[in-house]
């Protein structure tokens, strides 16, 4: 009996010291990959613009007088020479009629004068008037011819002068706001309203001086709408040669044909390209970051296994969706895009589908989407 203990103890204790058996290790992580491929990227700078009509005027009257009637209303197109507004001219139109009566009598008197002389002179030569009789109806003649024409010039004035109480539009245009009513006096320095050109608008933005220093000839500069979509783009044709000595910014302008309904004065955004290149992209959820270092997993293939290594990376600008990347990673390479947080230096995993090669966008500049250049 103390045999049979003694032999059970002997198998207990053997069982309680051996090894358990090894766990299997995990099956490889799923990921996803991009490949990394040369792009084209911009460094742009995003400002605020101001929208400058190339033809705007404010229009004063060129007479004195209580406006009569208004032909327009704000917001209203007109062609060159319409009609805008009418300053009371009743008292120009009665010198005017007082002046062509003057031309007339002028006329009549010419006339006459012309008569006479023609008979002196038929009379001289028969010897019966003396020299100075005909000498005094040239002379007669000379002065209403004279007279005449002074009459035709009054009345020419007085015809342009009147043509100044009808104020009229100096070139197709949208009407701006009417600063005036009917029976309001006005005189030479009463502003009436505004005729403003929209067809053809210039945008101005101010861009620091540094930056102002690497434009490139013709630089494209793009206007956006709120979402950021280019509505327009046209290239800079003027580059201040001087900086403001206050804010220390260069402004630059670019002309472009409104097809979009902008309007002179509105303010928007501008994005000005200032080089284009190839580089390297990675997307922006790729990039994993330790004590402010960024690093990408980099899917690799060794000794018949596919590992993750942990890479630090250089980032250069942000676009929409990627980074640039300056070092730290090759033409060719995949890196992961899925399950960041899970990943281990070395960790074997399994390449679920290749995802898309990112695309090229715009990459914008140091200070790109900040207002650091607005409009003057």
């Amino acid at each position: 009996m103390k045999q049979w203990w003694g032999l059970a103890l002997v198998v207990g204790m053997v069982g309680c010291g051996g090894q358990p058996p090894a766990k299997a290790p995990p099956p490889p992580r799923e990921v996803e990959t991009v490949t990394i491929a040369p792009s084209e990227t911009r460094d742009t700078g995003e400002y605020l613009g101001t929208l400058i009509s190339r033809q705007s005027v404010n229009v004063l009257p060129q007479v004195v007088g209580y406006v009569r009637r208004i032909h327009v209303t704000p917001g209203q197109k007109v062609e060159a020479g319409a009609p805008l507004l009418e300053v009371d001219g009743r008292q120009e139109t009665a010198a005017l009629e007082s002046a062509q009566a003057q031309r007339s009598s002028a006329q009549s008197s010419l006339e006459l004068a012309r008569q006479t002389l023609e008979r002196t002179e038929a009379l001289y030569k028969e010897g019966l008037v003396s020299a100075q009789e005909l000498e005094r109806a040239r002379s007669q003649a000379q002065t209403s011819e004279a007279a005449t024409r002074a009459a035709s010039a009054q009345v020419s004035q007085r015809e342009v002068q009147l043509q100044y109480y009808v104020v009229r539009a100096p070139f197709a245009g949208t009407m701006g706001d009417v600063l005036v009513r009917v029976g309001d006096y006005v005189g030479a320095t009463t502003p009436l309203t505004s005729v403003a050109q929209a067809d053809v608008l210039e945008v101005s933005v101010s861009v620091p001086s540094s930056r102002a220093r690497s434009l490139q000839p013709n630089s494209p500069l793009e206007i956006l709408d709120s979402q950021g979509k280019v509505l327009l783009t046209s290239p800079v044709f003027f580059v201040a040669p001087q900086a403001d000595p206050r804010t220390q910014l260069v402004e630059l302008k670019a002309a472009f044909r409104n097809t979009v309904g902008l309007r002179p004065n509105e303010l928007v955004r501008a994005r000005l390209v200032y080089s284009t290149r190839r580089a390297l992209q990675i997307p922006a959820l790729a990039v994993t970051r330790q004590s402010g270092q960024p690093f990408a997993f980099v899917v690799t293939d060794k000794d018949g296994k596919t590992l993750v290594q942990r890479r630090p990376i250089t980032l250069g600008v942000l676009g929409e969706t990627s980074y640039v990347v300056e070092n730290g990673l090759h033409e060719g390479d995949r890196v992961a895009v899925s399950q960041l947080q899970s990943l281990r230096d070395g960790a074997p995993v399994k390449v679920k589908g290749a995802a898309a090669t990112p695309v090229a966008e715009s990459a914008p500049g140091t200070e790109g989407g900040g207002s650091a250049g607005g409009a003057r």
